[in-house]
């Protein structure tokens, strides 16, 4: 499980070089992973101190630190 989280944690920040800040919903459409592995990746990224989250309105934004 650890390496599919970390897999998944690498899929959203190339998204999110390659692209720049979006929506869960958005990464979760663009990049194949489903919502939980989505969320998890996110949680690795937080966890390195990687990811920034902005509230946007009711929308959640990420981005690359």
């Amino acid at each position: 499980m650890l390496n599919i989280i970390g897999d998944a944690a690498g899929q959203v920040w190339q998204y999110l070089n390659k692209n720049g800040s979006a929506s869960v919903n958005k990464i979760t459409s663009e990049t194949g992973l489903s919502k939980n592995e989505v969320q998890r990746g996110i949680g690795w990224l937080l966890k390195e101190d990687k990811l920034s989250i902005e509230v946007i309105g009711r929308t959640e934004t990420l981005s690359l630190k």
